[in-house]
């Protein structure tokens, strides 16, 4: 049976060589290995559902499929590639603990704050490597602030996000989220791209 470190270094070269890592990632969560810690945190998105709503793809596993696949046509214009794509295929990992249906109403309040710290306590089963673990946890903390900036939501932090993070890379992995949906308006979701970096442009 594969090794966790050798399935964490398999997982990190389709990231960065697929053009689809859904196909190889799909074929993979299947294998016993990813039923057991800390992959366990990646299978149980598998689990989780979301609101039909704002996520007609079903549950959390398949909306991150959708976003990595996303990723990987974009992770060309990212500074770091190896970062940009982990926080894609773990930007969701914190729904598995936040996730509530609040009569009918399925919500997953905090989940980016949730899952920045999932993040970290995944990554470091595999790396030493501090600041590419830094990075990778501050775009997860900080990737819903696309949304929140654009609607101008009470949790829009424009300040905090550009001290832990950088707003282009936050811009490409919100666009990604949002496209990685079934529904998803590519032309909407361009135009509000452009309102949240000239937001932060002002800031």
């Amino acid at each position: 049976m594969v090794s966790t470190q050798n399935l964490f270094d398999e997982i990190q070269a389709h990231l960065l060589q697929d053009d689809a890592p859904s196909e190889y990632l799909n074929r993979i969560c299947m294998e016993e290995a990813f039923e057991k810690d800390p992959f366990s945190l990646l299978a149980r998105m598998k689990k989780v559902p979301q609101s039909p709503v704002h996520h007609p793809e079903g549950n959390v596993w398949n909306h991150t499929m959708m976003v990595v696949d996303e990723a990987a046509k974009m992770k060309t214009k990212s500074r770091n590639p190896k970062v940009f794509m982990w926080a894609a295929l773990l930007h969701d990992i914190g729904k598995a603990e936040t996730t509530r249906n609040r009569k009918g109403k399925i919500t997953a309040y905090n989940h980016e704050r949730a899952g920045a710290e999932r993040s970290k306590a995944f990554l470091q089963n595999f790396t030493d490597d501090r600041e590419m673990i830094r990075q990778v946890v501050a775009l997860v903390r900080w990737h819903m602030q696309i949304l929140f900036v654009v609607k101008s939501m009470p949790f829009a932090d424009i300040s905090g996000m550009q001290e832990e993070t950088d707003p282009g890379e936050i811009a490409l992995l919100g666009f990604c989220d949002r496209m990685g949906r079934l529904n998803a308006d590519q032309r909407e979701e361009e135009e509000h791209l452009r309102q949240f970096l000239k937001k932060c442009s002002l800031h």
